[in-house]
C-alpha cells in the first residue's frame, strides 16, 4: 500500500472530462487550452494533450511548463512581464496576450516577431467572490474603454476575456456573452482570434453542451473569429482526491480526527474561500471533524458522516484535489508533501513522484 499523504488522479476519471472536451471542439469548432494556473502536473500530459490544443499560462515559468510538456498551442498571458523575461516568453510562446495598452506598447518591438492579444475587461462577471472577481471595483485585469482600444487594433489580432468563475449555468454564460458583445462588439469584428477563458463549468453532469457549442459557433461566425476556451477545473474536475491517514482522534464538545495532511499546505483554497472540503462516502452515525495536523488552529476539511468510529490507521479520500491544490501546495510546517500517483487506464497505480526533506531544504535558503 502506498504511504499517504499523496494526491490520486485517476486517468479514467479525467478521460471523462477530456471526452467532453473533444466533443466541445467537434461541435463548436473551437480551441481549447489547458489553463495551467489550475492545473500543471505534466505526468497526465500524455493523455490530455490528445483532446486539447495546447495550453494557457499566467508567467513565464507556466509558459515554458507548457511549452516543454504539452506542446500545441503555447498562449502567453501575464498581469505583468518584466523586462528581464520578455525574450524567453517570446522564444517559448505562439501568442502573447497583454494585460493593458501600456504594456502592448513598452514590449510592442520585442513582441512583433509572434500573436498578440490584449485582455478586455467587460466590468460584468458570474463571480461570487470578490476576491476572485475579475470585474470587481478597481480591477487591474484588463482594458475596459473600448475607444482606447480601437486605437491599438493595429498592434494585436485577438482578445482574451476571462469573466467565467464556477459558471455550470448556461443561461447565465449565454447573457453574459451577449453583454461583452454588446459592449466590444465593433473591436470584435476586426481581429482573427477571441479566447473566452475558462471558469465555464461545460463538462459538468447535465451541461447542455450542444447549447453551449451552437452558441460558441454562432458567436465565432458572427464575427468570423477563431474562439479559444481555457478550462482549468473544466478539463480535471473529479479527477483527484487526496488521500489522508488517521493520525489521531479526540473529543472535545464534537469528534476530531487528526490526519497526515493539511488544508494551510495542501488545499489552500478550502481555507481562502472558507469553503469545506468533500469526501466520499460522507454519510453515516458517526460525524467527526476532520483536522489537518498543522499547527494552524483554522486547520480543519470540515465535518463529515462516517459509517463507524474512526480509528488511528483509517484511510480517508478527500474528493476534487486537482485544480488550484497542486498548484498552490506549500511547505508551511514542514510538513510531508503529497506525493503524486496516478491510476492508470488498466487501474494499475504508478507512483509518479515523491518528496522528501532534501526538496523541502532546497525551497529555502
Amino acid at each position: 500500500m502506498i504511504q499517504t499523504p499523496y494526491y490520486l488522479i485517476d486517468k479514467a476519471a479525467l478521460l471523462r472530462n477530456l471526452e467532453k472536451i473533444a466533443q466541445v471542439r467537434a461541435l463548436s469548432g473551437a480551441k481549447v487550452l489547458l489553463a495551467l494556473k489550475c492545473f500543471a502536473t505534466w505526468s497526465v500530459f500524455d493523455l490530455m494533450r490528445e483532446y486539447m490544443d495546447g495550453t494557457t499560462s499566467s508567467s513565464l515559468f507556466e509558459v515554458q511548463l507548457g511549452h516543454k510538456h504539452f506542446g500545441g498551442e503555447t498562449q502567453a498571458y501575464s498581469v505583468a512581464w518584466a523586462d528581464a523575461e520578455i525574450d524567453r516568453v517570446v522564444s517559448h510562446a505562439n501568442k502573447i496576450i497583454f494585460n493593458s495598452i501600456g504594456q502592448l506598447e513598452r514590449f510592442a518591438d520585442k513582441t512583433s516577431s509572434i500573436a498578440r492579444g490584449l485582455r478586455l475587461n467587460p466590468k460584468v462577471s458570474s463571480s461570487g467572490f470578490d476576491l476572485a472577481d475579475p470585474a470587481r471595483p478597481y480591477s487591474r485585469l484588463g482594458e475596459h474603454d473600448p475607444e482606447a482600444v480601437a486605437a491599438v487594433l493595429d498592434r494585436i489580432d485577438g482578445f482574451m476575456i476571462h469573466n467565467n468563475c464556477e459558471n455550470a449555468d448556461f443561461e447565465r454564460f449565454d447573457r453574459l456573452l451577449g453583454m461583452v458583445e454588446e459592449r466590444f462588439g465593433a473591436l470584435f469584428e476586426q481581429v482573427r482570434w477571441i479566447s473566452l477563458g475558462g471558469g465555464i463549468h461545460f463538462t459538468a453532469e447535465g451541461y447542455p453542451i450542444e447549447k453551449f457549442c451552437e452558441r460558441l459557433k454562432r458567436f465565432a461566425e458572427r464575427f468570423d473569429v477563431q474562439v479559444y476556451l481555457e478550462p482549468g477545473e473544466a478539463a480535471i474536475t473529479r479527477s483527484t482526491t487526496l488521500e489522508v491517514s488517521v493520525l489521531d482522534t479526540l473529543f472535545n464538545g464534537k469528534n476530531l480526527a487528526i490526519v497526515d495532511a493539511s488544508t494551510e499546505a495542501h488545499m489552500l483554497d478550502l481555507l481562502i474561500y472558507r469553503q469545506s472540503a468533500r469526501i466520499s462516502p460522507d454519510r453515516g452515525p458517526h460525524e467527526y471533524m476532520l483536522c489537518g495536523k498543522s499547527c494552524l488552529a483554522g486547520d480543519v476539511f470540515g465535518t463529515f458522516g462516517f459509517a463507524k468510529r474512526l480509528e488511528v490507521g483509517d484511510r480517508v479520500s478527500i474528493q476534487d484535489a486537482g485544480g488550484y491544490t497542486m498548484v498552490k501546495k506549500n511547505w508551511f510546517n514542514g510538513v510531508q508533501m503529497p506525493a503524486i500517483v496516478i491510476r492508470e487506464l488498466d487501474g494499475s497505480l504508478r507512483p509518479v513522484r515523491e518528496f522528501t526533506f532534501a526538496d523541502y531544504e532546497s525551497s529555502l535558503s
